[in-house]
Protein backbone atom coordinates (compact mmCIF):
# COMPACT_ATOMS: atom_id res chain seq x y z
CA UNK A 1 0.00 0.00 0.00
CA UNK A 2 2.83 2.38 0.92
CA UNK A 3 4.59 1.47 -2.29
CA UNK A 4 1.44 2.22 -4.29
CA UNK A 5 1.04 5.55 -2.47
CA UNK A 6 4.65 6.53 -3.16
CA UNK A 7 4.27 5.58 -6.82
CA UNK A 8 1.04 7.60 -7.10
CA UNK A 9 2.74 10.63 -5.51
CA UNK A 10 5.67 10.43 -7.93
CA UNK A 11 3.33 10.04 -10.89
CA UNK A 12 1.22 13.06 -9.88
CA UNK A 13 4.38 15.10 -9.25
CA UNK A 14 5.74 14.10 -12.65
CA UNK A 15 2.61 15.23 -14.48
CA UNK A 16 2.38 18.48 -12.47
CA UNK A 17 5.99 19.27 -13.38
CA UNK A 18 5.21 18.30 -16.96
CA UNK A 19 2.32 20.77 -17.01
CA UNK A 20 4.66 23.45 -15.61
CA UNK A 21 7.36 23.00 -18.26
CA UNK A 22 4.74 22.60 -20.99
CA UNK A 23 4.00 26.29 -20.49
CA UNK A 24 7.69 27.21 -20.64
CA UNK A 25 8.81 29.05 -23.78
CA UNK A 26 12.47 28.52 -24.67
CA UNK A 27 12.52 30.87 -27.69
CA UNK A 28 14.89 33.81 -27.26
CA UNK A 29 13.03 35.97 -29.79
CA UNK A 30 9.32 36.80 -30.00
CA UNK A 31 7.31 34.17 -31.82
CA UNK A 32 5.84 35.45 -35.08
CA UNK A 33 3.76 33.84 -37.78
CA UNK A 34 6.11 35.21 -40.43
CA UNK A 35 9.50 36.88 -40.37
CA UNK A 36 10.94 39.01 -43.15
CA UNK A 37 14.06 38.27 -45.18
CA UNK A 38 17.13 40.37 -44.48
CA UNK A 39 17.38 43.49 -46.62
CA UNK A 40 18.57 42.63 -50.15
CA UNK A 41 19.01 38.95 -49.19
CA UNK A 42 16.71 35.95 -49.23
CA UNK A 43 16.89 33.35 -46.46
CA UNK A 44 15.87 29.77 -47.35
CA UNK A 45 16.11 27.04 -44.74
CA UNK A 46 16.56 23.35 -45.28
CA UNK A 47 17.86 20.12 -43.79
CA UNK A 48 20.13 17.31 -44.90
CA UNK A 49 21.15 13.87 -43.64
CA UNK A 50 17.57 12.57 -43.72
CA UNK A 51 16.68 8.87 -43.92
CA UNK A 52 13.55 7.16 -45.25
CA UNK A 53 12.45 3.54 -44.96
CA UNK A 54 14.81 2.74 -47.83
CA UNK A 55 17.53 2.58 -45.15
CA UNK A 56 17.34 3.40 -41.45
CA UNK A 57 14.27 5.65 -41.50
CA UNK A 58 10.79 4.67 -40.39
CA UNK A 59 8.61 6.21 -43.12
CA UNK A 60 8.42 6.51 -46.91
CA UNK A 61 9.66 9.60 -48.71
CA UNK A 62 6.13 10.93 -49.19
CA UNK A 63 5.56 10.99 -45.41
CA UNK A 64 8.91 12.71 -44.79
CA UNK A 65 8.10 15.33 -47.43
CA UNK A 66 4.75 16.01 -45.77
CA UNK A 67 6.56 16.44 -42.42
CA UNK A 68 9.05 18.85 -44.01
CA UNK A 69 6.19 20.97 -45.33
CA UNK A 70 4.65 21.12 -41.85
CA UNK A 71 8.02 22.28 -40.52
CA UNK A 72 8.00 25.10 -43.13
CA UNK A 73 11.21 23.99 -44.82
CA UNK A 74 12.26 25.38 -48.18
CA UNK A 75 14.49 22.45 -49.18
CA UNK A 76 15.17 18.89 -48.07
CA UNK A 77 18.02 16.52 -48.94
CA UNK A 78 17.42 12.76 -48.67
CA UNK A 79 20.58 10.82 -47.80
CA UNK A 80 19.65 7.16 -47.41
CA UNK A 81 22.59 4.91 -46.53
CA UNK A 82 24.29 2.75 -49.18
CA UNK A 83 21.46 2.95 -51.70
CA UNK A 84 22.84 2.63 -55.23
CA UNK A 85 21.17 3.91 -58.37
CA UNK A 86 19.33 6.30 -56.08
CA UNK A 87 15.72 6.80 -57.22
CA UNK A 88 15.12 10.38 -58.35
CA UNK A 89 11.33 10.15 -58.42
CA UNK A 90 10.96 12.61 -55.58
CA UNK A 91 13.64 15.06 -56.77
CA UNK A 92 11.42 17.96 -57.72
CA UNK A 93 9.25 20.64 -56.19
CA UNK A 94 6.54 19.42 -53.82
CA UNK A 95 4.47 22.51 -53.30
CA UNK A 96 7.02 25.07 -52.06
CA UNK A 97 9.47 22.38 -50.90
CA UNK A 98 12.50 21.66 -53.09
CA UNK A 99 13.65 18.05 -52.67
CA UNK A 100 17.13 16.67 -53.43
CA UNK A 101 17.84 12.93 -53.74
CA UNK A 102 21.39 12.47 -52.46
CA UNK A 103 22.98 9.47 -50.76
CA UNK A 104 25.18 8.60 -47.79
CA UNK A 105 27.87 5.96 -48.26
CA UNK A 106 30.25 3.99 -46.08
CA UNK A 107 33.84 5.03 -46.71
CA UNK A 108 36.65 3.58 -44.57
CA UNK A 109 35.28 3.96 -41.02
CA UNK A 110 33.21 7.04 -41.87
CA UNK A 111 30.10 8.08 -43.79
CA UNK A 112 30.09 10.53 -46.70
CA UNK A 113 27.15 12.36 -48.26
CA UNK A 114 27.36 12.53 -52.04
CA UNK A 115 25.18 14.53 -54.41
CA UNK A 116 25.63 15.08 -58.14
CA UNK A 117 23.97 18.06 -59.79
CA UNK A 118 23.88 16.23 -63.13
CA UNK A 119 22.73 13.00 -61.40
CA UNK A 120 25.95 11.14 -62.15
CA UNK A 121 25.78 7.65 -60.64
CA UNK A 122 28.14 6.83 -57.80
CA UNK A 123 28.14 3.17 -58.84
CA UNK A 124 26.03 0.04 -58.60
CA UNK A 125 27.65 -1.36 -55.45
CA UNK A 126 29.71 -0.27 -52.45
CA UNK A 127 33.02 -1.13 -54.10
CA UNK A 128 32.30 1.10 -57.10
CA UNK A 129 31.04 3.87 -54.80
CA UNK A 130 34.22 3.81 -52.74
CA UNK A 131 36.37 4.03 -55.87
CA UNK A 132 34.31 7.02 -57.03
CA UNK A 133 34.58 8.71 -53.64
CA UNK A 134 38.32 8.08 -53.45
CA UNK A 135 38.73 9.78 -56.83
CA UNK A 136 36.69 12.80 -55.72
CA UNK A 137 38.59 13.12 -52.44
CA UNK A 138 41.95 13.04 -54.23
CA UNK A 139 41.10 16.09 -56.34
CA UNK A 140 42.03 19.65 -55.49
CA UNK A 141 39.65 21.69 -53.36
CA UNK A 142 36.65 22.80 -55.42
CA UNK A 143 37.78 20.93 -58.54
CA UNK A 144 34.51 19.03 -58.88
CA UNK A 145 32.04 21.80 -59.69
CA UNK A 146 28.93 19.66 -60.06
CA UNK A 147 29.15 17.34 -57.06
CA UNK A 148 28.98 17.77 -53.31
CA UNK A 149 30.91 15.52 -50.90
CA UNK A 150 30.37 16.00 -47.16
CA UNK A 151 31.83 14.13 -44.19
CA UNK A 152 29.12 13.34 -41.65
CA UNK A 153 29.66 13.34 -37.85
CA UNK A 154 33.51 13.41 -38.01
CA UNK A 155 33.90 12.49 -34.32
CA UNK A 156 30.98 10.13 -33.74
CA UNK A 157 32.10 7.00 -31.90
CA UNK A 158 32.55 4.14 -34.33
CA UNK A 159 32.30 6.37 -37.41
CA UNK A 160 35.01 8.97 -36.86
CA UNK A 161 37.47 10.07 -39.51
CA UNK A 162 41.12 9.26 -38.90
CA UNK A 163 44.05 11.06 -40.48
CA UNK A 164 44.15 14.24 -42.53
CA UNK A 165 40.99 15.58 -44.19
CA UNK A 166 41.31 15.10 -47.98
CA UNK A 167 41.49 18.18 -50.22
CA UNK A 168 38.60 17.01 -52.37
CA UNK A 169 36.13 17.04 -49.48
CA UNK A 170 33.79 20.02 -49.68
CA UNK A 171 33.14 20.11 -45.95
CA UNK A 172 31.86 18.32 -42.87
CA UNK A 173 29.02 18.42 -40.39
CA UNK A 174 29.69 20.92 -37.64
CA UNK A 175 26.46 19.85 -35.95
CA UNK A 176 24.88 16.42 -36.07
CA UNK A 177 21.85 15.86 -33.86
CA UNK A 178 22.52 12.19 -33.19
CA UNK A 179 26.14 12.89 -32.27
CA UNK A 180 25.03 15.61 -29.86
CA UNK A 181 22.65 13.22 -28.11
CA UNK A 182 25.30 10.49 -27.96
CA UNK A 183 27.77 12.94 -26.46
CA UNK A 184 25.22 14.02 -23.85
CA UNK A 185 24.65 10.38 -22.91
CA UNK A 186 28.38 9.84 -22.41
CA UNK A 187 28.68 12.96 -20.26
CA UNK A 188 25.62 12.36 -18.04
CA UNK A 189 23.28 9.42 -18.37
CA UNK A 190 21.00 10.74 -15.61
CA UNK A 191 20.56 14.10 -17.34
CA UNK A 192 19.87 12.37 -20.66
CA UNK A 193 17.23 10.13 -19.09
CA UNK A 194 15.61 13.19 -17.47
CA UNK A 195 15.47 14.89 -20.89
CA UNK A 196 13.74 11.83 -22.33
CA UNK A 197 11.19 11.94 -19.51
CA UNK A 198 10.29 15.58 -20.11
CA UNK A 199 10.34 15.26 -23.92
CA UNK A 200 6.55 14.64 -24.21
CA UNK A 201 5.85 17.92 -22.38
CA UNK A 202 8.42 20.22 -24.01
CA UNK A 203 10.55 18.69 -26.82
CA UNK A 204 12.56 21.86 -27.41
CA UNK A 205 13.53 22.16 -23.75
CA UNK A 206 14.38 18.46 -23.70
CA UNK A 207 16.92 18.88 -26.50
CA UNK A 208 18.33 22.18 -25.23
CA UNK A 209 19.19 20.54 -21.93
CA UNK A 210 21.32 18.03 -23.81
CA UNK A 211 23.05 20.54 -26.08
CA UNK A 212 26.79 20.97 -25.69
CA UNK A 213 29.14 23.00 -27.85
CA UNK A 214 30.73 20.85 -30.61
CA UNK A 215 34.24 21.82 -29.49
CA UNK A 216 36.09 19.16 -31.48
CA UNK A 217 34.29 20.06 -34.71
CA UNK A 218 34.88 23.78 -34.12
CA UNK A 219 38.58 23.15 -33.53
CA UNK A 220 38.70 21.19 -36.79
CA UNK A 221 36.95 24.03 -38.63
CA UNK A 222 39.36 26.65 -37.29
CA UNK A 223 42.39 24.50 -38.10
CA UNK A 224 41.32 23.57 -41.62
CA UNK A 225 39.96 26.98 -42.64
CA UNK A 226 43.44 28.45 -42.18
CA UNK A 227 44.82 25.86 -44.58
CA UNK A 228 42.14 25.87 -47.29
CA UNK A 229 38.49 26.62 -47.99
CA UNK A 230 36.19 24.36 -46.00
CA UNK A 231 32.42 24.43 -45.53
CA UNK A 232 30.48 23.29 -42.46
CA UNK A 233 26.93 21.92 -42.43
CA UNK A 234 24.20 21.01 -39.98
CA UNK A 235 22.91 17.44 -40.22
CA UNK A 236 19.64 16.38 -38.64
CA UNK A 237 20.31 12.63 -39.05
CA UNK A 238 16.53 12.29 -39.02
CA UNK A 239 15.20 8.74 -39.06
CA UNK A 240 12.24 8.96 -36.63
CA UNK A 241 12.89 5.58 -35.07
CA UNK A 242 9.69 3.72 -34.23
CA UNK A 243 8.97 2.85 -30.59
CA UNK A 244 6.14 0.33 -29.96
CA UNK A 245 3.70 1.43 -27.27
CA UNK A 246 0.74 -0.90 -26.59
CA UNK A 247 -1.05 -1.15 -29.96
CA UNK A 248 0.53 2.04 -31.30
CA UNK A 249 3.84 3.06 -32.78
CA UNK A 250 5.51 6.35 -31.85
CA UNK A 251 8.18 7.97 -34.02
CA UNK A 252 10.76 9.46 -31.67
CA UNK A 253 11.60 12.15 -32.34
CA UNK A 254 9.20 12.69 -35.22
CA UNK A 255 10.50 13.90 -38.57
CA UNK A 256 8.67 17.19 -38.14
CA UNK A 257 10.18 17.76 -34.70
CA UNK A 258 13.69 16.90 -35.94
CA UNK A 259 13.30 19.39 -38.79
CA UNK A 260 12.26 22.13 -36.34
CA UNK A 261 15.30 21.72 -34.09
CA UNK A 262 18.07 22.77 -36.48
CA UNK A 263 18.58 23.75 -40.12
CA UNK A 264 20.90 25.28 -42.72
CA UNK A 265 19.88 28.80 -43.79
CA UNK A 266 20.98 29.64 -47.32
CA UNK A 267 21.39 33.35 -48.12
CA UNK A 268 20.94 34.43 -51.73
CA UNK A 269 20.73 37.75 -53.50
CA UNK A 270 18.16 36.35 -55.93
CA UNK A 271 14.83 34.72 -55.10
CA UNK A 272 13.75 31.19 -55.81
CA UNK A 273 11.33 31.32 -58.72
CA UNK A 274 9.59 27.94 -58.59
CA UNK A 275 11.55 26.64 -61.59
CA UNK A 276 12.99 23.33 -60.36
CA UNK A 277 16.20 23.18 -62.42
CA UNK A 278 17.08 26.80 -61.82
CA UNK A 279 16.30 26.76 -58.10
CA UNK A 280 18.04 23.43 -57.54
CA UNK A 281 21.21 24.90 -59.06
CA UNK A 282 20.93 28.02 -56.88
CA UNK A 283 20.61 26.04 -53.64
CA UNK A 284 23.34 23.62 -54.72
CA UNK A 285 25.77 26.45 -55.51
CA UNK A 286 25.04 28.11 -52.16
CA UNK A 287 25.69 24.84 -50.28
CA UNK A 288 28.83 24.24 -52.34
CA UNK A 289 30.13 27.78 -51.74
CA UNK A 290 29.24 28.06 -48.03
CA UNK A 291 26.75 30.92 -48.51
CA UNK A 292 24.73 29.86 -45.48
CA UNK A 293 24.67 29.66 -41.71
CA UNK A 294 23.60 26.92 -39.31
CA UNK A 295 20.95 27.75 -36.72
CA UNK A 296 19.30 26.09 -33.75
CA UNK A 297 15.80 27.06 -34.83
CA UNK A 298 14.38 25.72 -31.57
CA UNK A 299 15.78 28.87 -29.92
CA UNK A 300 13.82 31.09 -32.28
CA UNK A 301 13.43 31.85 -35.97
CA UNK A 302 16.71 33.45 -37.14
CA UNK A 303 15.30 34.59 -40.49
CA UNK A 304 16.49 38.13 -41.03
CA UNK A 305 19.98 37.43 -39.64
CA UNK A 306 22.75 38.59 -41.92
CA UNK A 307 26.54 38.69 -41.80
CA UNK A 308 28.40 40.19 -44.75
CA UNK A 309 31.78 41.69 -45.46
CA UNK A 310 31.50 45.16 -46.94
CA UNK A 311 34.37 46.16 -49.21
CA UNK A 312 34.59 48.82 -51.90
CA UNK A 313 30.80 49.25 -52.07
CA UNK A 314 30.25 45.51 -52.45
CA UNK A 315 28.65 43.02 -50.06
CA UNK A 316 30.18 39.56 -49.79
CA UNK A 317 28.35 36.57 -48.35
CA UNK A 318 29.78 34.08 -45.88
CA UNK A 319 31.88 31.50 -47.70
CA UNK A 320 33.34 34.21 -49.95
CA UNK A 321 37.02 34.82 -50.62
CA UNK A 322 37.76 38.55 -50.61
CA UNK A 323 41.00 40.44 -51.14
CA UNK A 324 41.84 42.66 -48.17
CA UNK A 325 41.38 46.40 -48.58
CA UNK A 326 41.28 49.45 -46.37
CA UNK A 327 37.97 50.29 -44.68
CA UNK A 328 36.82 46.69 -45.03
CA UNK A 329 34.21 45.74 -42.41
CA UNK A 330 32.20 42.77 -41.19
CA UNK A 331 28.57 43.74 -40.73
CA UNK A 332 26.35 41.60 -38.52
CA UNK A 333 22.64 42.12 -37.87
CA UNK A 334 20.20 40.03 -35.83
CA UNK A 335 16.54 39.84 -36.89
CA UNK A 336 15.46 41.24 -33.51
CA UNK A 337 17.09 41.83 -30.16
CA UNK A 338 16.92 38.59 -28.11
CA UNK A 339 14.94 38.83 -24.89
CA UNK A 340 17.69 36.97 -22.99
CA UNK A 341 21.38 37.74 -22.57
CA UNK A 342 23.21 37.43 -25.89
CA UNK A 343 26.52 38.17 -27.58
CA UNK A 344 27.80 38.34 -31.13
CA UNK A 345 31.27 36.81 -31.28
CA UNK A 346 33.69 37.69 -34.09
CA UNK A 347 36.30 34.96 -34.49
CA UNK A 348 39.51 35.49 -36.43
CA UNK A 349 41.83 32.57 -37.18
CA UNK A 350 40.22 30.54 -34.43
CA UNK A 351 40.60 33.23 -31.75
CA UNK A 352 37.94 35.56 -30.36
CA UNK A 353 38.51 39.01 -31.84
CA UNK A 354 35.44 40.79 -30.42
CA UNK A 355 32.34 40.26 -28.31
CA UNK A 356 29.42 42.59 -28.97
CA UNK A 357 26.14 42.93 -27.09
CA UNK A 358 24.27 44.98 -29.70
CA UNK A 359 21.89 43.38 -32.22
CA UNK A 360 23.64 45.26 -35.02
CA UNK A 361 27.36 45.79 -35.27
CA UNK A 362 30.06 46.76 -37.73
CA UNK A 363 33.52 45.30 -37.07
CA UNK A 364 36.45 46.89 -38.87
CA UNK A 365 38.67 44.18 -40.34
CA UNK A 366 42.26 45.09 -39.50
CA UNK A 367 44.12 42.53 -41.62
CA UNK A 368 43.76 39.40 -43.75
CA UNK A 369 42.56 36.24 -42.05
CA UNK A 370 39.70 33.80 -41.71
CA UNK A 371 36.68 35.37 -40.02
CA UNK A 372 33.45 33.83 -38.85
CA UNK A 373 30.57 34.71 -36.52
CA UNK A 374 28.79 32.94 -33.68
CA UNK A 375 25.72 34.29 -31.91
CA UNK A 376 25.27 32.98 -28.38
CA UNK A 377 22.26 33.36 -26.12
CA UNK A 378 21.66 32.52 -22.47
CA UNK A 379 18.04 31.47 -21.90
CA UNK A 380 16.78 30.78 -18.39
CA UNK A 381 15.79 27.12 -18.23
CA UNK A 382 13.29 25.89 -15.62
CA UNK A 383 14.33 24.03 -12.48
CA UNK A 384 16.40 21.97 -11.93
CA UNK A 385 18.40 23.80 -14.62
CA UNK A 386 19.39 27.45 -14.76
CA UNK A 387 20.93 29.84 -17.28
CA UNK A 388 22.95 28.18 -19.99
CA UNK A 389 24.98 29.71 -22.80
CA UNK A 390 24.03 28.14 -26.13
CA UNK A 391 25.17 29.06 -29.63
CA UNK A 392 22.14 30.03 -31.69
CA UNK A 393 23.89 30.75 -35.01
CA UNK A 394 27.14 29.58 -36.63
CA UNK A 395 28.24 31.17 -39.90
CA UNK A 396 30.55 29.71 -42.47
CA UNK A 397 33.93 31.45 -42.69
CA UNK A 398 34.86 34.54 -44.70
CA UNK A 399 38.28 34.21 -46.32
CA UNK A 400 40.09 37.56 -46.42
CA UNK A 401 43.28 37.19 -48.46
CA UNK A 402 46.32 39.55 -48.70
Amino acid sequence: MKLFGAFSFLLVTYFLYGFYINQYEVSVVPQQITREHAKNLNDYKGVMNVHTDLSSGSAPASFVIASAKLANLDFLMFTDLNIFNMPTTFESYHGNLLVFSAGKYSYLDSRLIYYSLNQESIGSNLGEAQVKLADLLSQKTGASKESLTILTHPYKAGYSWSGEIPEGLDGFELLNMKSLVNRAWEESKISTIWSLLIYPFNPRLSFLRLYTEPTDEIALLDKMSQQRRIIVYGGTEASARVIPLANYFIRFPSYKRSFEFMSNHVLMKSELTGSFNSDRTKIFNALKSGNFYIALDMLGDPKGFVATIESENKSHLMGSEIKFSKNMSLKVSLPVKPKDFFEIIIIKNGEVAARINDPETVYQIPEPGVYRVQVRVSPMLPLPDAKKWITWIYTNPFYVTP
